[in-house]
């Protein structure tokens, strides 16, 4: 198993300074989500061939890697003109993936077109339906790539995507029907996903090879007020990547699923919440995980 750190709460270093700070933290990798200076949100990668050869460096120098990189871009939209250069931006990431020696790469199911366009859009244009039908055709280009290059693509699915549920996100994924194409279970979207943590884990167990490790409160409860949204009845998808401990997961709970099932892919530690003490959270997290692990003789 490799425990890793998404370095968002330090994203005001460099690149090299996040392969040092994670080594220093004692991660085995770093879990690269989207920073302007490399894989942007929804535009060509801004990875130069300076910058990812300075990474590479650093990486090397401190003796880690880049276990995960997460594209974003808008391979579900059904305005092909945002899905084709979608395509292009994903080409482009693969390669670069591959130039840094990173095996996996870890995106959503994504959220249809651009948010300026969708307004304007006639009603039945976009929908789960039609970005569906946008997915497939992106899957059809991309996993032959993905498996020339040896790259394991884990998809998620996420808050407000056209699928959030883990009902049907995993069959969609099996009928992809290719060892490049896995799934990735991400804690704190628990309570958007379904009703039972351990049933969904052991289900997935045979295509599970990455999971985000943060706490979260369960939005259902307490009559739909554990947070209040103004005006009642707005359509929002509030979640929280907090400390182990802090919100409501079960955590004894999916430790001991994680034993049960023999999980050996890539934990990575995922606080977003926390940016005023990042250094103190990302230690409590790789602390606790390891601990949690070594009791159930995970590592």
């Amino acid at each position: 198993m490799k425990l890793v750190l998404d370095p968002y709460m330090q994203r005001h270093l460099s690149l090299p300074e996040i392969a040092h700070a994670t080594a220093g933290y004692g991660f085995d990798g770093i879990e690269l989500s989207p920073r302007p200076d490399f894989l942007d949100w929804w535009v060509m990668p801004r990875a130069t061939s300076q910058r990812v050869s300075d990474f590479k460096k650093a990486l090397r120098a401190n003796n880690t890697e880049l276990t995960t990189l997460q594209p974003m871009y808008r391979w579900a939209s059904p305005i092909e003109e945002e899905r084709l250069a979608a395509m292009r931006y994903w080409r482009r990431a693969i390669e670069i993936a591959s130039e840094m020696e990173c095996k996996v790469m870890v995106s959503e199911f994504g959220r249809g077109t651009s948010p300026e366009r969708s307004s304007g859009l006639p009603p039945g244009v976009a929908t789960p339906e039609t970005c569906e039908a946008a997915f497939w055709r992106s899957m059809d280009d991309l996993v032959p790539q993905l498996e020339r290059a040896g790259i394991t693509l884990s998809l998620e699915p996420h808050p407000e995507d056209w699928v959030e549920t883990f009902h049907p996100a995993i069959d969609i994924i099996r009928s992809i029907g290719s060892d490049a194409v896995k799934m990735s279970y991400i804690v704190p979207h628990t309570f958007f996903y379904g009703e039972d943590m351990a049933a969904m884990l052991r289900e997935a167990a045979d295509i599970l090879v990455h999971i985000r490790v943060a706490d979260t409160y369960d939005h259902r409860k307490s009559s739909e007020l554990r947070y209040i949204v103004n005006p009642p009845g707005s359509k929002v998808r509030v979640h929280q990547h907090l400390d182990i401990g802090q919100g409501e997961i079960d955590w004894k709970l999916f430790f001991d699923t994680l034993a049960e099932i023999r999980f050996d892919g890539i934990l990575s530690s995922c606080v977003f919440a926390w940016e005023d003490r990042a250094e103190a959270s990302t230690r409590f997290m790789l602390e606790t995980m390891r601990h949690e692990l070594r009791q159930r003789d995970l590592l």
